[in-house]
This record gives structure tokens, C-alpha cells and sequence, in this order.
């Protein structure tokens, strides 16, 4: 018995409480939507929700957040369910992120802590990994007076005498420092990487591009008949994966990239730019949108302003509504089609898809169950003639091949 209360403690979830504000830019059902995505980060980091604490306020407290009041009645919830940590939904400053600590006595993450966790976790590349420590150092740096409160006292000794410098200002120069060499160390990955794609030939570039958890790794298995990593977990993808496949004797290179998200912290990104140049030198990008998630159009959105950092938003682009089988329509998602005036549920077929307004504001846009295998001939019909028309213009010479 002793054995088994042992290992059940080993492998408990840490317990979280999650904090979010609603800014009167933002109503209660959006933060809602942030807040059940930011506990399927705490989930994917191996952690459990407790419970969730939203405030209305006109901008976020300068000291504490949430405001010293609602602060009291997060200290109280977390010290009578013994929580583990507290997550905040946007990034904490160096004195929110001190005072925050100091009144609630317990482990205080925020959404970028939180991602760099998973992205620590997740990396397996050099690149990756090293984008990954970049990352964490270029957020650690400004926080690293709330970690050296006690080692606030300078350096003496035979060498250090006189003023010296103190324990924090030695640590942020070797931060700095290393920051300085991983930044090189990127700059080689990158000219590696850099010389592959060089020597990938002639071949067309398609990239998967997408919000985090749409099914590009899934559609990138069924179509490069490959076992790429896929879970239903954010970010099962951090390595960018290229195979070549072959559409009706017409080979081109297909790569699946990181997944893109929300308020995704502003250095990772610039971190994570090397990894993305997949989809600055795609010739065509395929947009991948959960269609089953009820804010698939926020996601769309976030993904078009991620490609509009990254310079690549007016490419060819194909929109691929994934996960068919688990949509749940709304009352005025399908108008424009036939049947509107039936009373009764029915199965919405792919022509329902076809002349909804999803496929009339986005074309090409087709719709399609990756796990399903449902209308996935339609799919590659589509890519092979923007490919083909790529390819027939770019080498005319090569078109008696295919």
C-alpha cells in the first residue's frame, strides 16, 4: 500500500487556478474561448484545472494584475484547494509577476511561460532546442531581480575589492552573453538549412500553415503516406517536416510547420522566424482551419496576421476545412444553400459545404475529414492544379513529363 500511495503522488497532475481580464474590447464569451484554450495549454503541459477567475476591468492593474480585491479572493480559493500554481492569460511584468508571487506564496506562470514550457518539451531538433533557450533567456532576463533578492550584495575578496558588481548584474551579463551565442549558433542552423533547400531541385514548395491542432500533421501523413508526429494535444508540432509527394506522377515538397496561436509571445516569434521560412519560400500555402471549433474564424484571423509578420500573406493560398465529421452548424452557418427552409436536423453533405459562405469568402476552399478520408481526391484535385499550373509556368520545358 505504501508502494502504490507513492507512485500515485509521483504522477499527480499539477494542480493550476487560471486568472483572465476582460478589457471592454473583449466580451465575456471571447475571454472565455482564451481561457478554455489557455487550460488546454496547462493540460498539454501536463497539468490540471482547478478553477477560473475572470475580472472586468478597463486595463490590466499595474501592481497585481487583477486588482489587490480579486487577488484576495484568488489567495483564499488556492490556499483552501491547495493549488499548485496560478496561470495568468496574458504576460505578467517583472513587478506584477514579484507582487503576485509574494502575496500568493505559489508557483505563478503566464501564457509565454507557460508555451515556453511546451516548446522545452517538445523540441527535438538542435534548432528547435536552441530557439527554445533563446527564448527562455530573452524572457528570464528582465525578470532576474525577483531572483536574486537575497544576492543583492556585491562581491568582495582579493581581485573584487571596491565597488565590484552585484550577483544580478553578473548573471544578466552571462544571460546576455549567451543569448549572443545561441543567436550565432541560429544564424549557421539556418545557412544549413538554407543550403538543403537549395539542393531540393526544382521541385514546387507546398507548406501546411494553420492555427495550433487543425490536423496539418494528419493531412501531411495521408498525403506523404509518412508517420509524422500527431496528437490532439497544442503544439504537437514543433520541428518543421519535409517530404516529397507524389499527386498523379507530379512530385513536389510538402512541409508541416509549427502550429500558430493567440497571443503568442512577441520573442518567440521572432525566435521561431528561422523555422518559419518554410512558408516564406513555399510557392503555395495550404490553410488549414478546424471547421469543428466554434471560433475557427478568430483562428483564421490569427494565422493571417501571422503570415502578414512573416511577409508571405499574398501567396497562393488553398483553405482546407478539416474535421468535417465533428462539425456542429449553427442556425446560419449553412445559409446560401439548398434546403434552408428544412425544419428538421439533417446530415450536411459536402455539397452543403460547397455553397456555404465559408466556401464563398475563401476559394479555392474545400472540405474534408483528414482522419475520416472523407472527400480527400477532391483535396488533391485542387492542389495538383495549382501546382501544375506553378510548374507549367515556371518550367516549360519539363511539362511533356507530367
Amino acid at each position: 500500500m505504501a508502494i502504490k500511495k507513492y507512485f500515485d503522488t509521483a504522477i499527480k497532475a499539477e494542480q493550476a487556478v487560471l486568472v483572465g481580464i476582460i478589457t471592454p474590447n473583449e466580451t465575456e464569451d471571447q475571454e472565455k474561448e482564451y481561457l478554455e484554450e489557455l487550460a488546454f495549454l496547462v493540460e498539454t503541459a501536463g497539468g490540471e484545472t482547478l478553477q477560473i477567475f475572470t475580472q472586468k476591468m478597463p486595463k490590466t492593474d499595474r501592481a497585481t494584475f487583477v486588482g489587490s480585491g480579486k487577488l484576495d479572493e484568488i489567495k483564499a480559493y488556492v490556499n483552501a484547494e491547495e493549488a499548485d500554481m496560478v496561470v495568468f492569460d496574458d504576460e505578467l511584468s517583472p513587478s506584477q509577476l514579484r507582487n503576485i508571487e509574494n502575496e500568493l506564496k505559489v508557483k505563478i506562470l503566464d501564457r509565454s511561460n507557460l508555451i515556453l514550457d511546451i516548446f522545452a518539451n517538445r523540441a527535438q531538433t538542435a534548432q528547435a532546442k536552441t530557439q527554445v533557450e533563446l527564448a527562455q533567456l530573452q524572457y528570464l532576463l528582465p525578470r532576474l531581480t525577483r531572483m536574486w533578492t537575497h544576492l543583492e550584495r556585491q562581491k568582495g575578496g582579493i581581485g573584487m575589492r571596491g565597488p565590484g558588481e552585484t550577483q544580478i548584474e553578473s548573471d544578466r551579463r552571462m544571460i546576455l552573453n549567451k543569448i549572443s551565442l545561441l543567436k550565432e549558433k541560429l544564424k549557421q542552423i539556418d545557412k544549413q538549412n538554407e543550403t538543403q533547400r537549395k539542393n531540393r531541385g526544382q521541385l514546387i514548395r507546398v507548406a501546411l500553415v494553420g492555427y495550433t491542432n487543425v490536423g496539418k500533421s494528419t493531412i501531411m501523413n495521408m498525403l506523404s503516406k509518412s508517420e509524422v508526429f500527431a496528437e490532439n494535444k497544442l503544439f504537437a508540432t514543433l520541428d518543421t517536416t519535409v517530404r516529397k509527394v507524389v499527386i498523379e506522377n507530379l512530385p513536389f515538397l510538402l512541409s508541416d510547420t509549427v502550429g500558430f496561436i493567440r497571443k503568442l509571445p512577441h520573442h518567440l516569434v521572432e525566435c521561431f522566424k528561422s523555422t518559419l521560412d518554410e512558408v516564406r519560400e513555399a510557392d503555395i500555402l495550404v490553410h488549414v482551419v478546424d471547421i469543428s471549433h466554434p471560433n475557427f474564424e478568430d483562428h483564421i484571423n490569427t494565422v493571417n496576421e501571422t503570415l502578414k509578420d512573416l511577409g508571405a500573406i499574398d501567396k497562393p493560398v488553398i483553405t482546407v476545412f478539416n474535421k468535417i465529421d465533428a462539425y456542429k452548424p449553427s442556425a446560419t452557418d449553412m445559409q446560401g444553400g439548398e434546403g434552408d427552409d428544412e425544419q428538421s436536423p439533417r446530415a450536411i453533405t459536402i455539397e452543403d459545404f460547397s455553397n456555404s459562405w465559408m466556401a464563398k469568402h475563401r476559394s479555392p476552399a474545400v472540405f474534408i475529414s483528414a482522419t475520416g478520408k472523407d472527400n480527400i481526391e477532391a483535396f488533391k484535385q485542387i492542389l495538383y492544379d495549382k501546382i501544375i499550373k506553378i510548374h507549367t509556368a515556371r518550367y516549360p520545358y519539363n511539362n511533356l513529363l507530367y
